[in-house]
Order: C-alpha cells, then sequence, then structure tokens
C-alpha cells in the first residue's frame, strides 16, 4: 500500500497559471574596471609569459662545455707580506755562484778582543730570593717584596682626572646654587624650613605606619582578583612612601615651587 500524500482536489487547480520567474538581482560591477582594463592593456606584451613562439635552435659549434656554468676562482698568486722585502734575508748563493776570494785583513782579533773584556763594564747581578727551600730562586724586582711604587714622584697625590671631575661637580653646584637664588628672587620657589621638613618627615612615616596596619591585616590567601588587587595597590603606596622618606632625610635643604 502506497504511504504518498496527494493535496486535496480542487477545481481551481485546472485553471491555468502564469509562470512568476525570480526577478535576479542587478550584476555588481566594480567602479575599477575601466582602470583594471587600462592596467591590463599597458602591461601586456607578446611572448611575456610563455616566450617566444618560435626558438632559435643553437648552433653546434656553440655546445655547452663541461663545467663551463662553473665559478672560475682567480688565479693563484704567491704569498707576501708588504714588509716582506725589509725583513727577509737574502737568497742561498746558487751551486754556480763563485765566493770572493784573496781578502785578507790585518786586524788582530786576539788583542781586540782582550782589550774590549777589559774595558767593559760588568754587569750587575739581577736580585733575587729563594722561595722554595730547595733553593728555586725568582727575580726580587717582579715579587713585590721591594719597595718600587713609594719610590714615584707622584706617589700620594691625587690623580689628575679625580681633581678634573671635583672641579666639574663644583662648578655644577656652583651653577644650581646661582640658579636657585635666581628663582627665589624671582618668587618662584622657597625653601622649606627645618619644621616644616620634621613634619612632612612625620605625616609620611604616619601614613607608611597605618598602610602597614592595613597590610598586616589583609588575608593570608589571596585567592579572589580583589584581595590580590588591593594587596599589589598597598604594596606600591608602601614603596613609594619608603621612597619619599628615604628623599627627604638624605636631603636637609628642600626647595619647592611657590605657587
Amino acid at each position: 500500500m502506497s504511504e504518498t500524500i496527494h493535496p486535496p482536489e480542487s477545481i481551481y487547480n485546472l485553471i491555468p497559471r502564469e509562470e512568476e520567474k525570480p526577478i535576479k538581482a542587478p550584476r555588481y560591477m566594480s567602479k575599477f574596471r575601466e582602470q583594471e582594463k587600462l592596467e591590463k592593456e599597458v602591461n601586456k606584451a607578446p611572448s611575456k609569459t610563455m616566450g617566444p613562439a618560435e626558438v632559435d635552435v643553437p648552433s653546434p659549434q656553440k655546445y655547452l662545455p663541461k663545467h663551463s656554468k662553473e665559478p672560475k676562482l682567480p688565479e693563484k698568486k704567491q704569498f707576501k707580506y708588504e714588509d716582506d722585502e725589509l725583513h727577509s734575508k737574502p737568497p742561498i748563493p746558487g751551486r754556480t755562484d763563485q765566493p770572493l776570494m784573496g781578502l785578507h785583513t790585518n786586524k788582530n782579533f786576539i788583542k781586540t778582543n782582550t782589550v774590549e773584556n777589559i774595558m767593559a763594564v760588568p754587569k750587575k747581578p739581577q736580585l733575587g730570593y729563594a722561595r722554595t727551600k730547595k733553593g728555586d730562586k725568582q727575580l726580587l724586582e717582579n715579587s713585590g717584596l721591594v719597595p718600587k711604587y713609594v719610590k714615584k714622584k707622584d706617589y700620594g697625590q691625587t690623580p689628575e682626572y679625580l681633581l678634573q671631575r671635583r672641579e666639574d661637580v663644583k662648578k655644577a653646584q656652583e651653577e644650581y646654587d646661582h640658579y636657585v637664588k635666581e628663582r627665589m628672587r624671582e618668587g618662584a620657589m622657597k625653601q622649606l624650613s627645618g619644621e616644616e621638613r620634621h613634619n612632612i618627615l612625620q605625616a609620611l612615616k604616619k601614613n607608611w605606619d597605618d598602610l602597614h596596619h592595613q597590610y598586616q591585616g589583609l588575608s593570608v590567601v589571596t585567592d579572589t582578583a580583589p584581595k590580590k588587587y588591593r594587596k599589589e595597590r598597598l604594596e606600591q603606596e608602601m614603596k613609594q612612601l619608603e621612597t619619599d622618606v628615604e628623599l627627604t632625610e638624605r636631603h636637609k635643604t628642600i626647595y619647592i615651587a611657590n605657587n
């Protein structure tokens, strides 16, 4: 038995109906169409991609020799230093070269050597010391046992670069003091008194104690984002107060802007 379901019969189905064709949307046309066509015509050239249609056959006389496309090294030259001529020894005489013959001298080498040795200044022995019980010797000059540096002319004097640095620091301090005096004369800066500096220092320390008390009361476990954020904020504020306290204690004289 067929289970196909048909629509209910109606007399109106016998009336012919006009077929409705779906209306298509207008085709998309790019505004750069004409520009693209122009660029295509300008860049167009014959045999640009695939090459020429007919290629000239190479001549049999111009064949490709073996190893012709490998890079060629320059010709080998004998290595030679620039100052080789100044330090090089004379060449070895050849086998056929004849030495100079018949040269005589009237110099008495025995008498000359005797006179030179008599007139020579005796060498001073180098001082040394035995560094082991077996008698191993070492020169005394470079051993550190001889006061060599204390006998120099500039021993115990301040080096030149330290004197120059001291002058530069002094000049910079004088320029800064002059600038501060000018600004104070104009009324743009004022100097904190000792009492004001002490009050500011005590207030900074009190603020640090308050933050430290809050920090000690934090939970040991920072398992949520607000706890972690509060702990980081307190640590950052305490570190900034410590920096301010150290800066205030280090400088005895403090200038502030006179607004």
